[in-house]
């Protein structure tokens, strides 16, 4: 039989594949721009008929189907391994709940058992003449989702960019149950990292000198990356290298101004390395069939020992809040739940263990209020109860804010706490001052 008419065999409608889950099942959506369209649609029309049918997902660039229908939480529970802003206000409602985790060993949950689907269904890039689906840029687990998954539907979307990486990047017509052909819906658009602020660039002034020529760039979402992005694609910075999990469209601006070679990496050389990506159109156009990036599971992409035998390796994330020990908080603001650890972690430790690399972590020194107005300090003098760890204080190295930067290697706790304060916004140092005495983590001879 040929892959066509193997293919032709188990085409079908998402409403007659979806008819396959039932109530108390596990049912895994995949991830980010994989996430399935049609199929979710038709379970969603489903919903009278089903109770307690868990869902695994993460990054979702729409809102899932299965989330607005009538009483969705009796019938659907959302289970994410990484969050975006849709998922958050999923939380709110009482839909979605987040599975903690080192992103990085996802792969892992599913060898060994920990993740076990009862159904999958994902969306793919059309099938080729040798009766393989591309995963588009999700390398992440999908592999590990289609081998330890008890069926496996993968809804077909032409507008699917086709990424290489290597291996673990598409799935065989053989090991597939049932193909649907949805809508052909255009990419999942995330709002990439819009115009930079004055303290975006201010940061990025801060950021950019510390980036030596050969770096290694590991980048995440947000206009502060952003900023820092484009300001290194306007410099003279020269044979750059890639090495991310999420792939942005900072990275397409650099790559198009000539910043980016991996002339300098010891692997992977000459390639843009990633786990997935989410951004903008002109991003899905420039992965398609660019043999240049690498879209691999997150398990290589966010290896620490992997990331740490790279040479000046740069990593800059932001977060949430900062305290004076130096804990960082990316998670949450105390019981309010924001993103997931992801690979933070992996990648502020990668770039410390690095010969000359960097981990920073950029904030804004202040945040607004959304209900009050009132304006707050990031830096505090403690997490606020119930936030999360994110980054611990024995693995931090750069934290920036537009105020200036601060390297915490070989910092006592009083050090830290004075550096901190020094680059808080100035309404909230005194504060701070008095906040650290009480804490006795602030000595008389610090500069007051």
């Amino acid at each position: 039989m040929s892959f066509q008419e193997e293919y032709k065999q188990k085409l079908t409608t998402a409403d007659e594949a979806v008819k396959c889950v039932q109530s108390g099942m596990w049912v895994d959506y995949g991830f980010c721009t994989g996430t399935p369209v049609a199929l979710d649609e038709a379970l969603a029309r489903r919903a009278e008929e089903l109770t307690d049918v868990n869902v695994y997902g993460g990054i979702l660039v729409r809102r899932p189907a299965i989330a607005d229908v009538p009483d969705a939480a009796k019938h659907f529970s959302w289970n994410s391994v990484h969050m975006s802003g849709i998922e958050r206000k999923m939380i709110k409602e009482g839909l979605a709940f987040y599975l903690p985790i080192r992103y990085s060993e996802l792969p892992s949950y599913y060898r060994c058992g920990n993740i076990a689907p009862d159904v999958a269904m994902i969306q793919v890039a059309p099938m080729d003449e040798h009766g393989w689906f591309n995963f588009g840029p999700n390398g992440s687990h999908i592999k590990m989702i289609c081998e330890h998954t008890k069926k496996l539907i993968v809804e077909v979307n032409r507008n699917m960019p086709i990424c290489w990486g290597g291996y673990d990047n598409c799935v065989h017509i053989d090991d597939v149950d049932m193909v649907v052909e949805g809508e052909n819906p255009p990419m999942g658009l995330m709002g990439g990292a819009g115009e930079p602020s004055e303290v975006d660039l201010a940061v990025a002034n801060l950021v950019v000198p510390e980036i030596p020529n050969g770096a290694c760039l590991q980048l995440g979402i947000g206009s502060m990356p952003g900023a820092i992005g484009k300001m290194i694609a306007e410099s003279d910075l020269k044979d750059l290298g890639v090495h991310t999990e999420m792939y942005v469209d900072a990275f397409v601006e650099m790559s198009e101004a000539g910043r980016i070679t991996g002339a300098r990496k010891p692997f992977d050389r000459g390639r843009q390395v990633y786990a997935f990506a989410a951004g903008s159109q002109k991003l899905y156009d420039f992965l398609n069939n660019n043999p240049e990036c690498a879209c691999v599971p997150v398990d290589y992409a966010n290896d620490v020992a992997r990331i740490s035998q790279i040479d000046n390796f740069v990593s800059i994330n932001g977060a949430v809040d900062i305290d004076l020990y130096g804990q960082v908080s990316s998670e949450s603001s105390g019981i309010n739940h924001i993103s997931g650890a992801g690979g933070q972690q992996d990648f502020v430790l990668g770039a410390y263990l690095s010969k000359g690399g960097k981990s920073f972590i950029c904030v804004s020194s202040t945040v607004k209020d959304k209900k009050t107005g009132e304006l707050k300090s990031r830096i505090r003098p403690t997490l606020v109860e119930g936030s999360v760890v994110t980054a611990t204080r024995t693995n931090l190295h750069w934290l920036v804010t537009e105020y200036g930067k601060l390297n915490v290697k070989g910092l006592t706790t009083w050090e830290r706490a004075e550096g901190l304060i020094n680059i808080a916004h100035p309404q909230f140092r005194e504060q701070l001052i008095a906040e650290a005495e009480k804490m006795h983590i602030w000595r008389r001879s610090n500069k007051k």
